[in-house]
């Protein structure tokens, strides 16, 4: 069984992984989707759609929000510390 699965992990646990992280991964677009929305789109709604500063908002806020997200999660699979 090791000579065909050199990491050790069996399909239940790829499956449990797999399924930990699709978890993961819905709950920081959701969370990401209502910040960027909460801090960007006015509360009464004016329009069907997005207007221009709207959408800038939007753009920018789900970048800066990938990028920290990014860097936090090299900062923790390295096991280093913020800088301070």
């Amino acid at each position: 069984m090791a000579a065909n699965n050199p990491t050790g992990v069996d399909k239940e646990q790829a499956f449990g992984m797999a399924e930990t992280e699709m978890e993961y991964r819905v709950e920081l677009f959701n969370r990401l989707a209502q910040t960027c929305f909460n801090k960007c789109v006015d509360k009464r709604y004016k329009e069907s759609e997005l207007n221009m500063g709207e959408n800038s908002c939007i753009d920018r806020c789900v970048s800066k929000y990938w990028q920290v997200n990014s860097m936090i999660g090299q900062l923790l699979s390295a096991g280093g510390r913020p800088p301070m």
